[in-house]
């Protein structure tokens, strides 16, 4: 029997009842309505070469001209998100220094992260001849965060200089002629753009059920409509590795197919340099593909409301976040991992889960594919984003049978907001000398060969 037929009326049932007895404060709510508004934007091409080239083209801005040379001091999860992506706009190239030059070269920085939208085969043109005759110098900077650029731009006479730390576009400082000009305290953003120490599972759940919809309609149109464009754009024709291509070839057309097929081909389209934008999560299209496009299949396969939909995708995206929260924007835990983990727990939530078959869904996804490596943005992240789908689809229907991963296995713990802190303490601390020994392979610190 179709979704129309049975489970809308469980779903609904649950939903009635939940809004009778509970009600979130309006501060969280409101700080939840903020959170997804600030997380949940347009970006074009993958976000560490965008957020270089933002960075690039703010300081030609502040300069007022175009530089004779410039440099970029980057940290090392950037350089490694940079390395094998394909920069969008770009004519097919990769590297620092292309995402650089193309911004400061055709980049509009009121744009942030669509900056290169508007770039043009005259600006290309330019910039490969630029970065040929060396005009970006480029370097590691140790010790600093996770997330880390800066990029410095000179003439004869003058100078300017921008630096973003922590978010893709949060620009912490600029300085010109070696005068600051403009100073931001880190400190200051959880409050500016949603307070992620509020999140959690349960408080999620009441949030989605009594969501006034219009508060973040747009925001979640905007991500379907998006991240299925580009997902299209990537089954219809041959980018990267042609992982989502490959699943419907070889596995067909059912619902848990297409579900990994749909993320993995708009990673494909993504990494492969296609220049059209998807809405992201934590700072990650790839994530903000994995933690919707899933869903969105399911949703279809189940014939659910656009209401229901909406309501699920808010679940995908604030479970995603909350995970994100306690492992940071890079590090070398794979994101696909905690936005497969939303997805599974948003179709659960569609399905007529309970807090507790939710719950379970997250468990068991983490029990599985936690330990996933990040080792950089290209063509290979579609296929971990598959495989991660395949986990939380897998944990879905473990959960509606009630059957989990126990306490005491593994970093599973007795409660489950535990067990989100233990798997993000693994990825922010346990896994940080893996994330230096990734990039020391890559920009071959290490004889390979040797070892």
């Amino acid at each position: 029997m179709r979704f129309k037929e049975n489970i809308r009326r469980k779903f609904i049932g649950i939903q009635v009842e939940k809004i009778m007895e509970k009600k979130l404060e309006k501060r969280i709510y409101d700080q939840y309505v903020m959170i997804l508004k600030d997380e949940l934007v347009p970006a074009l091409g993958c976000t560490e070469p965008i957020a270089i080239a933002y960075a690039a083209a703010k300081a030609r801005e502040v300069l007022g001209e175009m530089p004779e040379r410039m440099e970029m001091c980057c940290s090392g999860n950037i350089i490694k998100n940079v390395k094998g992506v394909t920069v969008p706009n770009s004519g097919g190239l990769k590297g620092i220094d292309v995402a650089a030059v193309l911004g400061v070269v055709g980049g509009d920085a009121a744009r942030e992260l669509e900056v290169l939208e508007d770039v043009t085969e005259a600006d290309i043109c330019r910039a490969k001849k630029l970065v040929q005759q060396g005009f970006c110098k480029c370097s590691l900077q140790e010790g600093v965060e996770n997330l880390y650029i800066v990029a410095k731009v000179y003439t004869k006479e003058h100078s300017a200089e921008v630096t973003i730390i922590n978010r893709h576009t949060l620009i912490t400082k600029i300085v010109k002629d070696n005068q600051i000009i403009y100073e931001h305290k880190i400190s200051e953003s959880a409050v500016e753009k949603g307070d992620k120490s509020l999140l959690n599972v349960r408080d999620i759940l009441i949030f989605a059920d009594t969501l006034i919809l219009d508060d973040v309609q747009e925001i979640i149109h905007d991500q379907i409509e998006k991240n299925t464009a580009i997902s299209q754009e990537g089954v219809i024709h041959p980018y990267g590795a042609q992982i989502g291509r490959t699943l419907l070839d070889v596995f067909g057309n059912d619902v848990r197919t297409r579900a990994r097929a749909k993320a993995a081909a708009g990673s494909d389209a993504r990494m492969g340099g296609c220049s059209m934008p998807v809405v992201i999560n934590s700072g990650s299209g790839n994530q903000g593909m994995t933690v919707s496009l899933p869903v969105i299949e399911y949703a279809k396969e189940y014939e659910a409301t656009k209401e229901q939909l909406y309501r699920a995708l808010v679940v995908a995206n604030l479970i995603s976040i909350h995970q994100k929260k306690y492992i940071g924007s890079l590090s070398a835990y794979c994101g696909a991992v905690s936005a497969a983990c939303g997805a599974g727990a948003a179709i659960t939530y569609l399905r007529g889960g309970t807090y507790e078959e939710v719950g379970l869904t997250i468990i068991n996804t983490i029990g599985n594919v936690g330990g996933i490596v990040c080792d950089g943005a290209k063509s290979s992240c579609a296929a971990k984003i598959a495989s991660a789908v395949d986990a939380a689809i897998l944990a879905h229907y473990m959960a509606m049978k009630h059957v989990s991963f126990q306490p005491g296995e593994g970093i599973v713990q007795e409660d489950l907001e535990d067990t989100i802190k233990s798997m993000g303490y693994i990825g922010r601390v346990g896994m940080k000398m893996t994330d230096t020994e990734i990039l020391n392979i890559m920009i071959e610190r290490v004889d390979v060969a040797k070892i």
